[in-house]
């Protein structure tokens, strides 16, 4: 057995923080995925553009030695820039003019001085498609095209799918939340019914009429009580002493008294404990719950009352029950050094007696 001031041991992660991570690593998969496949539409759609773009060169090559821009030429090269899926618009310059071939009017090509130019917008490629025609009786004809960014359909496919993802995520988030709500609700019932079982089971012995808690000699008592009632539920249970040094009068006692009740528990749950000192049995809780409720009673009374602890200290020691089966005088015991524990230590003013249930079993299995 050792003294510390708090738990630092590592701890297994629960079921909420496993959930957590997979849900983030969904996320995370989400977005990858569908930005690798942006990636690589983009880039199919650049090699497809390519490709469409020297087929219809080619049959503006062949149209073009049986008349150039004569409405056979142009059926051909409006039939082939239709029957694309990644052409969007050409530009056919001649000798004398250029001429503008669209899927959709308007859409890729702009007229600047009666001359077409490819408009610069975000859905339409930057790539550069462009070729020399050599005819033989005409001369100086060029073709240039334009091909779409990316398939929009494709687009909202991978997006769709992504979403989808996404939502499955947010659905187990939504159910573990959940899940983990009623457990906790569920637990407080369970816990409140053994509270409520067990106060019915304690005697309520007479209060204090100086303190309003119960008096010094009833701790063991209803410590044992306590203890008896917790094992039989395999629930944990801690007893906190706490002793105010130095203090010069009862209403500064009755403060502390007033504040260890909204945080420590019932009336029959707290004791007098010396001439100002209170004891509190605690069901329910761990160790470690009950230092962090002990943190917040020291910093609370200590910054409610500044002046009444200007010269006096507080110093609180605690133990708790931590699967073992013991008796309620050596949970006081531990206390008891705990106390004395904070009461050298430098660093803190709190100090939790800290078991090995394992080491604890084997001790009183060698007593025995």
């Amino acid at each position: 057995m050792k003294m510390h001031q708090k738990n630092n041991s590592c701890k297994k992660p629960g079921p909420g923080v496993i959930i957590a991570v997979i849900c983030i690593v969904i996320y995370l998969f989400a977005l990858t995925q569908a930005a690798v496949r942006i990636y690589i539409g983009i880039d199919e759609r650049r090699i497809t553009a390519e490709q469409e773009f020297t087929m219809i060169a080619n049959l503006a090559y062949i149209a073009g030695l049986q008349g150039f821009m004569d409405e056979r030429f142009t059926q051909t090269i409006t039939s082939a820039l239709n029957s694309s899926t990644a052409i969007e618009a050409l530009i056919i310059s001649g000798p004398l003019a250029e001429y503008a071939f669209e899927k959709e009017k308007d859409y890729a090509i702009t007229w600047v001085n009666n001359s077409p130019r490819f408009k610069d917008r975000l859905t339409l490629s930057k790539q550069d498609l462009y070729m020399p025609i050599s005819l033989l009786e005409v001369r100086n004809v060029n073709i240039k095209g334009v091909a779409s960014s990316f398939d929009i359909e494709e687009i909202i496919k991978i997006l769709r799918e992504t979403l989808i993802i996404i939502l499955a995520g947010f659905a187990l988030s939504f159910f573990t939340i959940l899940l983990k709500t009623l457990e906790k609700k569920s637990a407080a019932g369970t816990a409140n019914s053994s509270y409520d079982e067990m106060d019915d089971d304690i005697d309520r012995g007479p209060l204090s009429d100086r303190s309003k808690i119960g008096w010094e000699r009833d701790i063991s008592k209803k410590l044992e009580r306590c203890l008896h009632s917790c094992s039989s539920t395999e629930s944990d249970l801690t007893f906190v002493l706490i002793e105010l040094v130095d203090v010069s009068n009862d209403e500064v006692y009755t403060q502390s008294v007033n504040e260890a009740l909204d945080l420590y528990g019932q009336r029959d749950m707290l004791f007098e404990y010396g001439r100002w000192g209170i004891a509190a049995i605690i069901p329910g809780i761990n160790l470690e719950e009950a230092v962090t409720i002990s943190e917040k009673y020291y910093q609370k009374v200590t910054d409610k009352y500044p002046r009444s602890f200007s010269s006096s200290a507080l110093y609180i020691g605690i133990t708790s029950r931590s699967g073992r089966l013991l008796r309620e005088d050596r949970m006081i015991l531990e206390a008891k050094e705990a106390l004395k524990k904070a009461k050298t230590e430098l660093k803190t003013s709190i100090v939790a007696f800290k078991s090995d249930p394992d080491k604890y079993r084997e001790f009183i299995r060698k007593q025995k």
